[in-house]
């Protein structure tokens, strides 16, 4: 990246920044951010997508989430992504976590839903794994064979890397040490604001990580 590039990134982050600040300011609902939404627009929240498939056709921010939010610390209520870390890398996804925590409010809640490791591996070994409703839902009849099945599920739709709960849990806590990490059900939640979010029933791994200090990352 050239000198000028890495000023005008600066220069835009610390404008929008500003803007939001202004804008949150005045603000008397909750803030709620909808993280990597694709064509899930949800009303009341703000929806961000980098739009790379060109197939979204309303969306309220359109921003590369690798990099920083444009979103000033301490300033947001709860964040939610659905099948979102699991197409970064490692790396990628620990930077995306402390934006999240960065940006939530002392007690906001980041929600993260995505498919399942252990189920994918159990299903594996599941003797009637053609049946099952992944293949059914995702037109994958065509696959013969079950090492073709699983390496399909880390491979296809851009996967970088697949979570259990452990791993998850182990990811979160390297990126933002010290955090409450909660194991959830699909559509579940103690908080109204993040009940009935997730639009796959593939989602199922689902944990809230709660910010309830207000530190800066």
């Amino acid at each position: 990246m050239s000198w000028l590039s890495r000023i005008f990134r600066k220069l835009r982050k610390e404008w929008m920044i500003r803007h939001y600040r202004r804008l949150f300011s005045k603000q008397t609902e909750p803030i709620r951010l909808n993280i990597g939404c694709g064509t899930d627009y949800k009303e009341g929240w703000i929806n961000i997508d980098n739009n790379s498939d060109h197939n979204i056709t309303r969306l309220d921010l359109n921003w590369d989430l690798r990099h920083y939010l444009p979103f000033p610390n301490d300033s947001v209520d709860f964040i939610f992504n659905e099948h979102f870390l699991e197409h970064l890398t490692v790396e990628q996804g620990k930077n995306a976590i402390r934006e999240f925590l960065r940006v939530l409010k002392p007690g906001g809640v980041l929600r993260i839903a995505m498919p399942d490791l252990d189920k994918t591996v159990a299903e594996y070994y599941n003797v009637d794994w053609k049946n099952t409703p992944v293949i059914k839902n995702f037109g994958l009849d065509f696959i013969q064979t079950r090492a073709e099945r699983i390496n399909i599920s880390f491979r296809w739709w851009g996967h970088q890397w697949l979570y259990n709960y452990e791993e998850l849990e182990r990811r979160i806590r390297e990126a933002v040490p010290g955090v409450t990490v909660i194991q959830c059900e699909l559509r579940k939640s103690e908080h109204p604001d993040l009940r009935n979010l997730e639009t796959r029933d593939e989602s199922t791994l689902i944990a809230e990580v709660i910010k309830y200090y207000p530190k800066n990352f």
